[in-house]
């Protein structure tokens, strides 16, 4: 259980030694935790990508007719999908989660191009590597615009895409100054300067979520925290609220030729239902959903509900 794969990043090693080390533990939920990680390590791989390494965690029948490639958000990892993955595997779906570099176990980009061309570049020879045919795609918060990017730049055969909390923000001159600021001090910061978890819950449970969380997920979300490049949270910060990428929002969501279900939750204060359906109106066979009583964490904070929409959406476009 939990073998390390060779080749493997210097930050999985770590972690993974982490997780021995919490097998000794005087509490039974954290020896529990580590158990069920090391099981799912039991699942990752790693590959070589444009030079770097990149973590995947695949799993599922090997017999599967359908494969869902999930792409984690902003200041995310791949673990943030374990329900999902663990959902959809039992209905048959072969599931790849990956890591994009400088971020969860994928090394870090030693010239710190952390840019959404250069990870759709990445997804690129990501699916060429693994040789991923008609699949679907399940993205959350930032993944979407690598998604987009991914589509409509390189020769794929996605079949779906969902888009979990992600939407057409309003943008301004003042916002695109702004708004990288204030995201850079609370997560690169303030948050990644924490070593207990639970102000961070905290602040999620305040402002990102409406439901409670497991504890189990709420450590799995404040370790991405740690994992993640500090340049690679500012230099998306900076992109994502840049004028440019909202104005260009709108033409790669025309181009998809993939159907693309928007789902937002209606209490997401971030990425609002109002906001995704402005995207899914700018599409010709986008389909959209409110999810109630959601913030901006539904993966974490509703897994079964974010399952259940992966899986209708697959099985409607298969």
């Amino acid at each position: 259980m939990g073998n390390i794969p060779d080749p493997s990043s210097e930050k999985f090693r770590n972690y993974h030694k982490k997780l021995l080390d919490r097998l000794e533990s005087y509490s039974s939920s954290d020896r529990k935790r580590a158990a069920y990680e090391l099981s799912l390590i039991d699942n990752s791989h790693f590959v070589e990508v444009n030079g770097l390494l990149h973590h995947y965690h695949e799993s599922g029948p090997e017999n599967a007719t359908e494969t869902v490639l999930l792409i984690h958000g902003w200041d995310c990892w791949w673990m943030w999908w374990h329900h999902v993955i663990r959902a959809l595997n039992a209905q048959g779906i072969r599931t790849i989660a990956y890591d994009m570099k400088g971020h969860g176990w994928s090394e870090n980009d030693p010239e710190n191009h952390y840019h959404i061309d250069h990870f759709a570049r990445d997804l690129d020879g990501l699916v060429r590597k693994l040789d991923l045919k008609n699949f679907h795609i399940a993205a959350f918060s930032f993944g979407p615009f690598v998604s987009l990017d991914y589509v409509r730049k390189y020769p794929n055969t996605v079949k779906s895409m969902v888009f979990f909390n992600f939407g057409y923000l309003p943008n301004s001159e003042f916002i695109s100054k702004f708004a990288p600021t204030t995201l850079n001090f609370v997560f690169n910061n303030m948050l990644r300067g924490l070593t207990w978890w639970l102000p961070a819950y905290i602040f999620a449970r305040l402002v990102l979520a409406k439901n409670s969380v497991m504890k189990h997920d709420i450590l799995i979300g404040f370790e991405s925290l740690g994992l993640c490049d500090s340049e690679a949270i500012q230099q998306t910060t900076e992109q994502i609220t840049a004028l440019s990428t909202t104005e260009s929002l709108p033409d790669m969501v025309r181009s998809a030729k993939a159907p693309i279900l928007f789902v937002a939750g209606d209490g997401d204060s971030i990425m609002t239902c109002e906001n995704a359906l402005k995207l899914q109106q700018m599409t010709t066979t986008g389909t959209y959903v409110c999810v109630p009583e959601c913030g901006h964490l539904i993966t974490l904070e509703l897994p079964e509900t974010a399952s259940e929409l992966v899986l209708q959406h697959v099985r409607k476009n298969s």
